[in-house]
């Protein structure tokens, strides 16, 4: 399995499984690394246990919390019999692009970690691949999974992060798409007691709290309020505004806002409602933890669409997506070995100065003080891994056949 990481991390191109297996130099046994690859998708979740306890755990050793990101992504497939695939939504259609795309969408669960220098890194941890129920009978019946939705998917990774990482003594966060703020993913997570930051409908059925219970009355207490809460006109209302200062995007913002606790009853009793002032109009949000501040909400808000930059890098970067496998579980395995590729990388490269990371000594139109781009840290691991083969061959007095072997290897990888 290492050496398809190595293979996955050097491959050139179009990144498929066969330049994987041509750049770790496995060409001879190419039909165990399938066989690998496919295992990988049935042990994912094993597999991201020991990435999670091997390389999560020692950055938030010293985080007060564990924060994860939830969403989905559609990854483009091409060809007939790919197994799971169908036409889905297309996010991001682009000037050229359609409202569909067809292929496979992943519900991916990511951790958040903070860099003292680059803000807000993104490791991506576990997916789940959804497939539609009218895609599933192309699945071998032996193989096919049970239909679940998202909301599904999303609840079966956070129980996956509970076990696994609910020892560690932190409390739990997650920051998901306004999509997965029904009541088929708020009240599962409320069991877990895991917290959730998401965008609220500005049309949602909101109360206010439940009044205090008179002396001597029996019974359970309410849960919700008898008054309802209309969003559009506690914006609209001048008063309770307020202005911050919150670190947004790795600098200061300002931001005019208006917060309360409200109930909703698909998150299972009170919420904290935090609405902002955008330029645009307002918009609202909200946290399952009414103690929660406007600071630790808006934060997570910003810090949300780091996992769309990564989502970005692993499609055009790493290549996920690209593995031409028709196989469910090679493909479900493919996906992993990028996204895994991806958060080694961002580990590997976690403790090392930018100089080591980049070189823009070629790009003087570039800010030399920008932040390292998962691509420089992708190249940077590269030349450090072909610097070490080079240095191996070197040390153990090579003969003008292993040093004409290890030119043609390199030649290969650089062409």
């Amino acid at each position: 399995m290492t050496l398809v990481f190595v293979g996955a991390l050097l491959a050139r191109g179009r990144r498929t499984v066969t330049s994987w297996i041509r750049a770790a130099g496995l060409s001879d046994d190419y039909k165990p690394v399938y066989t690998t690859v496919a295992a990988a998708g049935k042990r994912a979740d094993f597999i991201a246990a020991r990435l999670a306890i091997d390389v999560l755990k020692p950055l938030v050793a010293k985080a007060e919390r564990l924060t994860f990101a939830i969403d989905d992504t559609p990854t483009p497939r091409y060809g007939p019999q790919v197994q799971g695939a169908g036409a889905h939504h297309n996010p991001a259609p682009g000037p050229a692009g359609g409202p569909f795309v067809y292929g496979h969408v992943w519900v991916v669960l990511a951790a958040l970690v903070t860099h003292s220098d680059w803000g807000i890194v993104t490791l991506p941890l576990l997916a789940r691949l959804y497939v539609r129920a009218k895609n599933l009978a192309s699945i071998d019946p032996w193989h096919r999974p049970a239909f679940r939705t998202k909301l599904g998917l999303a609840v079966e990774l956070l129980r996956w992060a509970k076990s696994w990482m609910g020892g560690w003594k932190k409390p739990l966060w997650v920051v998901a798409d306004g999509a997965y703020a029904k009541a088929a993913f708020l009240k599962p997570m409320k069991a877990l007691a895991v917290t959730v930051v998401s965008r609220l409908r500005k049309d949602a059925a909101l109360w206010t709290e439940p009044g205090k219970r008179r002396p001597g009355q029996r019974g359970r207490g309410r849960l919700y309020g008898e008054r309802r809460i209309d969003l559009a006109k506690r914006a609209g209302q001048r008063r309770g505004w307020s202005t911050g200062t919150f670190d947004l995007y790795g600098e200061p913002t300002v931001k005019r806002y208006k917060t309360f606790v409200a109930t909703w009853r698909p998150a299972g009793g009170a919420i904290r409602v935090v609405l902002v002032d955008e330029p645009h109009g307002w918009v609202a949000f909200f946290c399952s933890d009414p103690n929660a501040g406007v600071a630790d909400v808006l934060q997570l808000i910003a810090a949300r669409f780091t996992l769309e930059t990564a989502f970005r890098d692993l499609k055009e970067i790493v290549g996920a997506g690209q593995q031409q496998t028709r196989f469910m579980w090679a493909s479900v395995g493919a996906f992993h070995v990028c996204a895994w590729t991806f958060t080694m990388t961002e580990a590997w490269a976690w403790g090392r100065p930018c100089d080591e990371l980049t070189d823009r000594s070629a790009s003087p139109w570039d800010d030399p003080q920008r932040r390292p781009s998962h691509a420089d840290k992708r190249r940077a691991w590269r030349r450090e891994l072909l610097r070490q083969e080079i240095y191996a061959t070197l040390r153990a007095g090579p003969t003008s056949e292993e040093i004409q072997a290890t030119a043609e290897r390199l030649l290969a990888l650089a062409a």
